[in-house]
């Protein structure tokens, strides 16, 4: 199968990680930080200081035959708040930003292709930040499979498991566990 990788942010990364790592499709998730302009590798309390520029972000390897990049980006939209500029629920500052950044004109277009379907299922317009991917670092190793090494913390009860409940739910035939 061809694989594919789109870089995508949508608050915390351990969130987004979780959820994607339940897609059926989906060969590898890891989470890193995209979008700054401070040089260098930065670390996970310099993008919480939201003086980088970075966004937390989720590097997506998928099998494009399995699941398209269109229902893997609808998939991303609903399971977060792309209306929320800057933050998503209690998490605040631009390192907590709604992003999608693609890998080529084609994912741009498809990404483009899903907010003019899903316009009309949100309150208020979709802000999510659409930009060409900037380079990648990968994030501190405590922060990889970050949920499924931490299901009991307070954080993942409260608010990642919600999302992958939702996810079961709304996705029935995308979900794997």
């Amino acid at each position: 199968m061809s694989t594919e990788i789109i870089t995508i942010g949508g608050g915390c990364f351990w969130c987004t990680e979780a959820v994607m790592q339940r897609v059926k499709g989906v060969t590898k998730v890891e989470s890193g930080y995209s979008g700054g302009l401070a040089p260098g590798h930065p670390t996970y309390r310099e993008v919480c200081s939201g003086l980088t520029g970075h966004a937390e972000v989720v590097r997506v390897t998928f099998e494009n035959e399995e699941i398209s990049l269109n229902d893997l980006l609808t998939v991303f939209m609903t399971l977060h708040d792309p209306t929320q500029l800057n933050g998503q629920g209690a998490d605040l500052g631009t390192q907590y930003r709604s992003v999608i950044y693609y890998h080529s004109d084609a994912q741009l277009t498809t990404a483009e292709e899903v907010f003019l379907e899903l316009k009309n299922c949100f309150d208020a317009p979709i802000v999510t930040e659409l930009s060409p991917a900037a380079p990648f670092y990968s994030a501190e190793p405590d922060h990889h499979d970050y949920y499924n090494q931490n299901s009991q913390a307070g954080y993942c009860r409260a608010i990642i498991q919600p999302k992958i409940t939702k996810l079961r739910s709304k996705y029935v035939d995308r979900f794997v566990e």
